[in-house]
């Protein structure tokens, strides 16, 4: 099922033209408009006439998060303040936020990238859509409840939070597809259980649609098996028009790219040269289509790769394979580069823990430590010691095989571990450089 089938199942040839007219117009729109991007430019020696095939991408500047906070809050806008409807913002948690405008055309464009978002990911028009992304300057809520009324579905706006009342919702209203980051659908199948809900007999539940933070197969097992319902994954960034650039399809062997919109590339997070097809490592994104703030090579600081091969599902953009970290949040211990997602991916193929625990990361004088807390369950936290140890001892090797460092693990009682109803934080990083 398609939301916009010609330009889904568009053959390769016809969709490489599209996409070498839309960016040389968004090449030439961002020299003339953007002042950071003609300097950018120049310094290199390049017009926006020197772009006559898509390979020629490669010699325009990359763009990154610093850039929009030097230019803060609108100078790399491409149009006037009277043509912005709408402003989005990070939180600026790590220095100034990113600041990203709208047009009326983009928030169209934004909407249609949605509805044809959810329709990939399982939703119809006659679903209730229940949204638990956060409303506000985050451009996860209302990017989906957007594209969910463009769709035609029912939405309830119930943003995140207040998780008795959402699920006393999900029962009552008949919520047939959930839409929230997967460490708070993982939660709320928690309370759930507490609240004596069973997903299978109580609920209308059949979808997922889960996204805002990396998650491993092995949690998406887990999701799915506790809310027994289909959970796929969909990806996007503020910087390049919010949710909707990215999402898996029923196969769930990648996610697809919207190509007619956004040109993926992949590169060294080191060297900044360009990946061949299929090699792992930075995502880089251009927008096509985008008026208020057009992207040139921006640098999501995501760790993937790009899948070339035919998907059975008939669509013909390129897939990503999620998101297993990024190069900003990896943690560097002892030489060794470990993301918080491979330490998941372990403590959830082992099965004997709750999937909720956190990293520590400290330094006792020249050396790095790093401390895995895991929770059990009540039944095994009250068994005997013995088998604690085992389980602890297993942990320690299956870590050190898969990381190639040594950690303390740590299992701790349930509930100890702050639950998120956004985003998870996973990493407590206690060292000082």
């Amino acid at each position: 099922m398609y939301w916009n089938e010609k330009y889904e199942t568009m053959p390769r040839e016809e969709l490489k033209k599209l996409q070498l007219e839309r960016l040389k117009q968004t090449v030439e729109r961002t020299y003339h408009n953007v002042e950071h991007y003609r300097k950018a430019m120049q310094e290199r020696g390049i017009e926006p006439s020197d772009i006559k095939t898509l390979d020629d991408l490669k010699k325009l500047p990359f763009t990154t998060k610093q850039d929009l906070r030097d230019n803060y809050p609108y100078g790399m806008f491409a149009v006037p303040m009277s043509e912005i409807v709408r402003i989005h913002s990070s939180s600026g948690t790590t220095g100034k936020p990113t600041v990203v405008g709208y047009t009326r055309n983009d928030l169209n464009t934004w909407a249609e990238l949605m509805a044809r978002a959810l329709v990939c990911g399982g939703a119809g028009r006659e679903d209730v859509i229940q949204n638990s992304y956060g409303y506000g300057l985050f451009t996860g809520g209302l990017g989906v409840h957007y594209g969910a009324e463009r769709l035609g579905a029912s939405v309830i706006p119930t943003s995140g939070g207040n998780t008795k009342r959402q699920i006393m919702i999900m029962k009552d209203y008949g919520t047939t597809v959930l839409t929230c980051t997967p460490s708070y659908a993982l939660y709320m199948a928690e309370v759930m259980q507490e609240m004596g809900i069973d997903p299978k007999k109580d609920l209308k539940l059949k979808h997922g649609i889960f996204g805002a933070e990396p998650w491993s197969e092995n949690m998406r097992r887990e999701i799915e098996t506790k809310l027994n319902i289909s959970a796929v994954d969909i990806y996007g960034l503020s910087e390049i028009i919010g949710p909707g650039v990215a999402i898996e399809c029923k196969e769930k062997r990648g996610l697809h790219i919207f190509e007619d919109h956004f040109i993926p590339e992949i590169i060294d997070p080191e060297t900044g040269e360009t990946l061949p097809m299929g090699e792992e490592g930075e995502l880089v994104f251009t927008s096509l289509t985008k008026e208020a703030l057009p992207m040139i090579r921006y640098r999501t600081r995501d760790i993937t790769r790009l899948i070339e091969e035919p998907c059975s599902c008939g669509r013909t953009h390129i897939r990503m394979e999620r998101v297993n970290g990024r190069s900003d949040d990896m943690l560097i211990i002892r030489g060794v580069n470990v993301f918080p997602s491979q330490v998941e991916s372990v403590l959830l193929e082992i099965g004997e823990t709750e999937p909720h625990y956190q990293l520590i990361v400290d330094r006792v004088g020249t050396l790095d430590t790093l401390e895995i807390q895991v929770e059990v369950s009540d039944a095994l936290f009250s068994d005997e010691v013995r088998r604690l140890e085992q389980l602890e001892d297993k942990i320690k090797k299956e870590i050190e095989t898969t990381l190639g460092i040594s950690a303390k693990i740590t299992l701790v009682e349930p509930k100890t571990i702050q639950r998120s109803e956004g985003k998870a934080k996973r990493v407590i990083d206690r060292r000082k450089f």
